[in-house]
């Protein structure tokens, strides 16, 4: 029997819940985009999304995904054959260093495994040893969104600058931003990119690259700025057109606009911190159900490290396809597969799982769903610990 009836729970990790009033800003029809209301809606985004990313710095906006975020940012950070030292904590940090070397830009890769996060004395020292200043920017995620192990940007920056080396700083905010707290100008962060999918709570469909002016003028114009990608005009346009190099995405710029309101009504402080208790209380049920199957474990070992807006986690192979394939047909929630931590090929894929918890999501979202992973773990007599759900909830009520 299925009790899945009735609204479901898309907890992975983006796209995002989408809250109704987004919903309900974008039911309408298409504007005019030559003039009227769109314009001043869009005056008014700009401002706000230089605060969600803590700059007065630069922001451009693209028609596209993640992937769309990290080309524009290759695009104008480098020409073909110049350097980028990308760290990688996962399967986002590898995929950023192979965007970049598809685009012909010469790849050094620090990759620091699955679980772990960056170690800023083999960053120091390999920019030490690139006596010639050959590597233009460092390229790191902030929360990998596979692994889930959150960057310390400021250790990171700090790292950089006792080596003396001049390189940019560009971090990939795609699974943080609106959810985990980031300060992109008091970090020394150059670069950022992000979408509107997650943090945001928007359907997928735009990407944002923020940059500093001492980025502006280092880059100048390269060789990989294609007119569409160039984000000189986007920030600078002479006509509207130009924000998007064509049309606007009217539809997403109206419930881009919603969302952002949202944050605002609840303030940035406020967002990031129930990411961080949300995010708790699922720790502490996840360290509960481990005490009793030592198979079940968190990604990260440390909550330091870890992202507030997703949860990576192991329960043996094939346990955690077994429990995701339960949520979803039996109870109505949908999980997260455990990105880049085993080919699909490989039974050992089917051992990891991640819980999404970024966005439109509060604490009976939150425990509703790891009520039903309970249930799931109990139907399917999976071992597991006693009392998740009671230390999940101490955890909100502590936080609330």
């Amino acid at each position: 029997m299925s009790l899945a009836a009735g609204r479901p729970y898309l907890a992975i990790p983006g796209p995002s819940v989408i809250p109704d009033r987004v919903l309900r800003a974008m039911h309408r029809g298409s504007p005019n985009i030559y003039g009227g209301p769109l314009l001043e809606l869009v005056a008014g985004l700009w401002p706000d999304l230089r605060q969600l990313a803590g700059t007065l710095g630069h922001v451009a906006m693209y028609i596209g995904n993640g992937h769309a975020a990290w080309e524009a940012a290759n695009a104008n950070i480098f020409s073909r054959g110049e350097k980028a030292l990308v760290l990688a904590m996962g399967q986002f940090g590898l995929s950023w260093a192979g965007s970049a070397r598809a685009m012909g830009i010469e790849v050094e890769v620090l990759d620091f495994g699955k679980s772990s996060p960056a170690d800023p004395d083999r960053i120091e020292a390999v920019l030490r040893a690139d006596a010639g200043h050959r590597i233009k920017a460092v390229l790191t995620t902030h929360v990998d969104t596979a692994s889930s192990i959150k960057t310390d940007i400021p250790v990171l920056r700090q790292a950089m600058d006792a080596a003396g080396h001049p390189a940019l700083l560009a971090v990939d905010c795609i699974a943080s931003l609106g959810c985990d707290e980031f300060r992109m100008d008091d970090w020394g962060v150059d670069v950022m990119v992000a979408a509107c999918q997650k943090g945001l709570m928007t359907p997928p469909g735009l990407a944002f690259v923020w940059f500093s002016e001492a980025a502006r003028l280092r880059c100048g114009r390269t060789d990989l700025a294609t007119p569409y990608w160039a984000w000189g005009p986007r920030v600078e346009p002479d006509e509207f057109w130009q924000y998007w190099d064509g049309t606007a995405p009217t539809s997403h710029l109206y419930g881009l606009r919603e969302a952002i309101d949202m944050i605002r009504e609840e303030g940035l402080s406020r967002v990031w911190q129930r990411h961080r208790v949300l995010a708790g209380a699922i720790w502490a049920a996840f360290d509960a159900w481990g005490a009793g199957n030592p198979a079940i474990a968190m990604n990260v070992a440390d909550p330091a490290h870890r992202g507030w807006s997703v949860t990576a986690a192991r329960l043996g192979s094939p346990h955690a396809t077994r429990l995701r394939d339960w949520c979803e047909t039996k109870a109505g929630v949908t999980l997260g597969i455990g990105l880049g931590m085993a080919p699909s090929t490989d039974p050992a894929f089917h051992g990891f799982l991640r819980l999404g918890h970024m966005g439109h999501v509060n604490a009976h979202m939150t425990l509703g769903a790891l009520a039903v992973m309970e249930a799931g773990l109990t139907a399917l007599e999976i071992p597991h610990g006693p009392g998740a759900i009671e230390a999940a909830a101490r955890v909100v009520a502590g936080g609330a």
